[in-house]
């Protein structure tokens, strides 16, 4: 799922053992041993970040989801077009009102232990247990807000306002068909379905088990692809193929070892020159020297980009120290003409150098809603008017810029103090962030003039750093981000809301004023209320979106992911779902004999995209 309240992945690499991984980069023969005849079935990585728990009902973190996916199959699943597709339920109704939905589920798919014995059979009163675990709030599930948003009387049991859970809008109707009551008609109600929470959970053994439902791999069952054999924190995780698994026959890796390692990131490269494990990311701190190495070049290909959203948000509530004016503050970010001149002035290409050296342009975004994230009538949403107004040019324009800066000037000349002071803070834990903080100082002053802004960037600590800097109101101008949570351009609006923690752009003047809302919660709720017409609907939110953008209360940066790696895994094939968990799945995937290459890389990009859209065309969703 889309985690609420991330700044910014973490791809900072650990500088521990340097000097081991210099001697990799040095090594010139039999870079990548070719010694994997008996191993073609197996993949094997290491990892820094051990999990906490494999309660998938309770937890909210994506590493934890990563392996959970691998275990547990959902009622229906995306393929690698980003279609989806039918897993433990084979076919869906709903009603003509929206608020019923109807799964048949798949028959004879089995329960089956960490020692691969059969427990049972998966049916529909398993969805009903796994609710009513999600929903009894003592179990502190962190993903039960996103049931109880959409299930009718969810709410009111969690908060045990109602204590029979037979009025809780989920029922199984006999034993292999499931249905849910709506509050609510929710047009993207399918795509949330991957979601965890969702998952099945079969009651006996919940019952059994009792509080340690979840504590290692010997106290949860498994349906999916795989069942985790040994689960040994801080040492490894064995996962083998279920012999079981109802679609078993697209599942072609046997085996996936995975080995602790607290520096991991410093010491995979070697390791991956060396053949013993099959996939690294290659960080910003060794990407030009594999780049200079033709072998290690041969290698390399790129990440592909993800959906989560970037962009530059200014502060309409400043609660940061004196020292840096926030009642000025307050006065210019107030006033449309000075935030338009930074959002001109803000090369985003040069801020992307810091991540991306070769090809930023990939990354760059100019939407919040990332482009490719959902589409009607075969137009991709953001191409949608009026948003295709600034999908179609870059924000970078210095004259616009110096001009919006003239008009600004002049409006606040003896309401406000030059030069303006601009708190621009960041999390020290990444180096490519504090590396983009002193680009954008550098340009943002160079092109407007310290005798209009003065850019103050201020490292802060990792830990806390969301709660202490961010959700405080402790910045002027800062890098937010935010990723989707179900297939609907709605979820991308949430940063943008009066409940929002971290953007309070409901408290800017020139924002309007009509039954209490705001121009932009006036547009934003009539997008919401369309629920028949989804055109209409996609219309109403690129409507919303661009007012955002058209009046600079945020600037759109990029999309997350990115990055190199070196990797036998054909990204190609990895199931792509902007939303859920089930994106972390090793189902459908194949060890390639020897790692793509970037040139190998392009080529299959453009192929799937072709492929992609012949998927799409016609508005087939």
């Amino acid at each position: 799922m889309g985690v609420k309240g991330k700044i910014v992945k973490k791809f900072l690499l650990l500088f521990i053992g340097v000097a081991v991984v210099l001697k990799a980069c040095t090594m010139s023969e039999n870079i990548y041993p070719n010694h994997r005849s008996i191993l073609d079935r197996e993949f094997r990585t290491i990892y820094s970040g051990e999990v906490t728990t494999l309660n998938y009902l309770t937890t909210a973190t994506a590493n934890e989801f990563s392996l959970i996916v691998n275990f547990v199959d959902p009622l229906v699943e995306y393929d690698r077009f980003g279609k989806i597709q039918p897993a433990l339920a084979t076919e869906w109704s709903v009603s003509e009102d929206g608020l019923v939905w109807t799964f048949k589920l798949r028959p004879g798919v089995k329960w089956v232990t960490y020692d691969g014995e059969i427990y049972g059979f998966v049916t529909a009163q398993d969805f009903v247990d796994g609710l009513k675990y999600v929903l009894t709030s003592e179990n502190r599930s962190k993903t039960a807000n996103i049931v109880y948003n959409m299930i009718k009387n969810a709410k009111e049991y969690y908060n045990k306002e109602i204590t029979d859970f037979n009025q809780v809008g989920v029922k199984a109707l006999d034993k292999y068909t499931l249905q849910y009551t709506l509050i609510k008609p929710i047009p993207y109600f399918l795509s949330t379905l991957t979601y965890t929470c969702f998952f099945p959970a079969n009651g006996q053994f919940i019952k059994d088990v009792g509080g340690k439902f979840g504590i290692d791999n010997k106290h949860i069952l498994y349906n999916g692809s795989y069942i985790m054999k040994t689960y040994e924190p801080h040492h490894r995780r064995i996962l083998e193929k279920n012999p079981h698994y109802w679609d078993k026959e697209n599942v072609y890796i046997d085996r996936i070892s995975m080995t602790y390692n607290k520096e991991a990131n410093v010491l995979a490269p070697e390791m991956f020159l060396r053949g013993e494990i099959d996939h690294v990311n290659i960080g910003s701190d060794i990407i030009y020297e594999w780049m200079r190495d033709e072998k290690k070049k041969n290698l390399i290909r790129p990440n592909r980009t993800n959906f989560f959203s970037y962009f530059y948000s200014f502060n309409f509530n400043p609660n940061f120290s004196e020292e840096y004016e926030p009642e000025n503050w307050k006065i210019v970010v107030n006033n449309r003409n000075f935030r338009k001149s930074i959002f001109h002035a803000l090369d985003r290409k040069a801020a992307m150098l810091t991540e991306e050296p070769y090809e930023p342009e990939n990354r760059l975004l100019n939407t919040i809603t990332p482009k490719g994230f959902v589409s009607v009538g075969g137009v991709d949403y953001t191409d949608l008017q009026p948003l295709r107004e600034f999908t179609q040019k870059d924000s970078f324009n210095i004259e616009l810029a110096l001009a919006y800066k003239k008009k600004a000037m002049k409006e606040l000349r003896g309401k406000a103090t030059f030069p303006v002071k601009v708190l621009m803070p960041y999390n020290a834990a990444s180096k490519q962030w504090a590396n983009r903080a002193q680009v954008i100082k550098y340009q943002l002053e160079r092109i407007l003039g310290k005798d209009y802004i003065e850019v103050i960037i201020e490292a802060n600590p990792p830990t806390g750093f969301l709660e202490k800097v961010r959700n405080s109101g402790k910045y002027g101008l800062m890098e937010l981000n935010w990723g989707a949570d179900f297939a609907d351009p709605e979820t991308y609006t949430h940063p943008f809301r009066r409940d929002s923690t971290f953007s309070w752009i409901h408290l800017a003047e020139g924002n309007g004023k009509e039954d209490g809302l705001t121009i932009y919660e006036n547009l934003l709720q009539k997008a919401m209320e369309e629920v028949e017409d989804i055109n209409k609907r996609y219309l109403l939110f690129a409507e919303a979106e661009s007012y955002l953008i058209e009046e600079a209360f945020v600037i759109p940066y990029s999309v997350g992911g990115g990055g190199y790696s070196a990797s036998r895994i054909n990204p190609f094939e990895i199931s792509y779902s902007p939303f859920g968990a089930t994106s972390g799945r090793f189902k459908g995937l194949r060890l390639l004999k020897r790692p793509m290459n970037i040139e190998e890389y392009k080529k299959e990009l453009y192929k799937w995209q072709m492929e992609r859209k012949g998927q799409f065309e016609g508005g087939r969703e």
